[in-house]
């Protein structure tokens, strides 16, 4: 589940819980929204601290060399 499905978890868990009035014979669905909300939540950390461990970056040690060579004549002859 990427950040999208949680996002989309959260919203869900937050319609659920707030925005309805529904009643079902052995679901508290203000439960199940407070679930939903909290598996969001947590997937959206989980999600940001394996991103933040792939963003670190190795300088390379590599030097770059700039090999241009110079021409006398337009020929490649020296």
């Amino acid at each position: 589940m990427g950040l999208g499905g949680c996002i989309i978890l959260i919203a869900v868990g937050a319609i659920l819980t707030f925005a309805t009035d529904w009643d079902m014979q052995g679901v508290n669905l203000d439960l199940v929204g407070v679930i939903f909300m909290i598996v969001g939540l947590i997937g959206v950390a989980t999600f940001s601290s394996i991103a933040r461990r792939r963003r670190v970056v190795v300088p390379s040690a590599a030097p770059v060399i700039d090999e241009q060579h110079h021409h006398r004549d337009g020929y490649g002859g020296v």
